[in-house]
């Protein structure tokens, strides 16, 4: 039989990595065929053969590979790099586990990523994924370009700067959306519940990774703590603990921790954190390696808090953010105030492909300190509440001036707006009325523009920016002020 020249290549290749266990597996199996009984073969021998079969069932899997990569190379119409091909296949391979979380890097795009854990990077600052093909905002980072755009949780990018990010690998998209500081990047926005796509303009700058604010409010003559969590990155448990201590300093009746809009981040350290706040001996999270097999991580605080905690979260919340709610519920008995969470529940790292490429590959699940899976499920909140609707609409576009008896869906969504911001137009059908001209009149009398009753480009970008304050402020935050009045009740 004729056996190819780089089938015997790969097969002395077999023998240096594998010898021992072929001749090992060898004398075994002639021990085997002297025995009365089949029956009575060493376990270890069959483990051993099965190692083999799968190291011969490779071998195919990699000639297969090999013919189609030289077909190609040699024989397409028009010439090809090899490393193109290679990249390509790589990159297929992780394409077909489904896993919107497994992705190859090659050395541009590897560099990219290692400095987005940086102190700092130059972008628009929103945490992306890749759904149902599509670049998906997960995120938007506070106080970023981003938020101050307007982008939101579950927004999906179809365009950046007018060219079509449709087929591209999730990082390709990122390179593109990253950029210089002041420069200006144009995304094209589908949005759930608005009909049309539509654009927003971002200015790129300097995104801080700034990971924990906490701050002491008083309500009913109680002193609540509260610290907000942006991602959980290198030095975010150091800074946890740091302010943690603070707030308990100042004699703390309750503390509030919020993870809305949290992407996740690094395993070890919301274990620590978990540490810090769930009582000890209780698992923080639980990890499950692909044969099934589970470990619990515990908390080793030394005593359980002596008041009550409170967790925010919201669909933004992912990830580690989920893995601290479903702690902060399951193991500490504590409430969880929002929306149920977006649904992550596994755990990638980063492995080294040699060149600078990197493979950032999903190893393990993630459960809840109970043993729940909640990946495309999320974390329940106890208490649901739900923010004004006026968080949740669209810029208004104003390709033309929106006036006097006009009547669209740019319109609809001005009247959400000026109905949360409290310059009621009363009525939501899109139909611009006299009482919405007076609306209008008012807003702009108030925010110091022009008095027209017309929502020019000034009028709606003004409009855009009170709803970002209102976002950011807490008067409208329906989620906080409920987890404030538990803790006081």
């Amino acid at each position: 039989m004729e056996v190819k020249k780089s089938l015997i290549a790969v097969m002395i290749g077999l023998s240096l990595v594998l010898g021992s266990g072929i001749t090992f597996a060898g004398m075994q199996i002639a021990e085997v065929r002297s025995s009365e009984s089949v029956d009575s073969m060493d376990e270890e021998a069959v483990a051993v053969n099965g190692e083999l079969e799968d190291g011969l069932k490779e071998l195919e899997y990699i000639e297969k590979f090999s013919k189609a990569f030289d077909i190609i190379l040699n024989s397409y119409y028009e010439e090809v790099e090899g490393n193109d091909l290679l990249e390509g296949a790589i990159s297929g391979m992780l394409d077909s586990l489904g896993d919107p979380y497994s992705v190859y890097m090659d050395q541009e795009t590897a560099q990219e990523f290692m400095e987005s854990l940086d102190s700092s990077f130059e972008g628009i600052g929103a945490e992306v994924s890749m759904s149902d093909g599509r670049v998906t905002i997960m995120v938007p980072f506070r106080d970023s370009p981003a938020e101050r755009a307007g982008l939101r949780t579950n927004d999906q990018i179809l365009k950046v700067d007018g060219e079509s990010v449709e087929g591209l690998a999730l990082y390709d998209a990122v390179l593109k959306i990253r950029g210089e500081k002041g420069t200006t990047v144009t995304l094209t926005i589908e949005r759930p519940g608005v009909s049309e796509p539509f654009d927003v303009d971002i200015i790129r700058d300097t995104i801080p990774i700034e990971t924990v604010y906490s701050d002491i409010i008083e309500e009913n003559g109680q002193t609540i703590g509260v610290i907000e969590i942006t991602s959980f990155s290198q030095n975010t448990a150091v800074r946890f603990g740091e302010e943690l201590s603070n707030l308990e300093s100042q004699g703390i009746d309750g503390l509030i921790i919020d993870v809305r809009d949290n992407p996740g981040g690094l395993l070890q350290v919301v274990e620590s954190i978990g540490s810090m706040v769930i009582p000890g001996g209780e698992p923080v999270l639980q990890i499950e390696d692909r044969a099934g097999e589970k470990g619990r991580r515990l908390s080793s605080l030394d005593e359980t808090k002596p008041y009550p905690i409170v967790g925010l979260i919201n669909e933004g919340s992912a990830s580690a953010s989920e893995i601290l709610a479903a702690a902060l519920n399951e193991a500490g008995n504590y409430e969880l105030v929002g929306q149920t969470t977006f649904g992550k529940g596994t755990v990638q790292q980063t492995l080294d492909v040699g060149d600078g490429s990197e493979i950032k590959l999903t190893l393990f699940k993630w459960l809840t300190s109970a043993g729940n899976f909640i990946n495309e499920e999320g974390v329940a909140p106890t208490i649901e509440v739900e923010q004004p609707e006026f968080f949740y609409v669209s810029p208004i576009n104003t390709d033309e001036d929106l006036q006097l008896d006009m009547n669209n869906s740019h319109i609809a969504t001005a009247q959400v707006i000026l109905k949360g911001l409290g310059y009621d137009p009363q009525r939501s059908d899109g139909y611009f009325s006299k009482e919405m001209e007076e609306a209008v009149r008012q807003f702009q009398a108030d925010m110091g523009i022009e008095v027209t009753g017309v929502i020019d480009s000034e009028t709606a970008d003004q409009l855009q920016q009170e709803v970002i304050n209102a976002i950011q402020s807490r008067e409208h935050d329906n989620q906080f002020k409920k987890a404030v009045e538990i803790l006081t009740q």
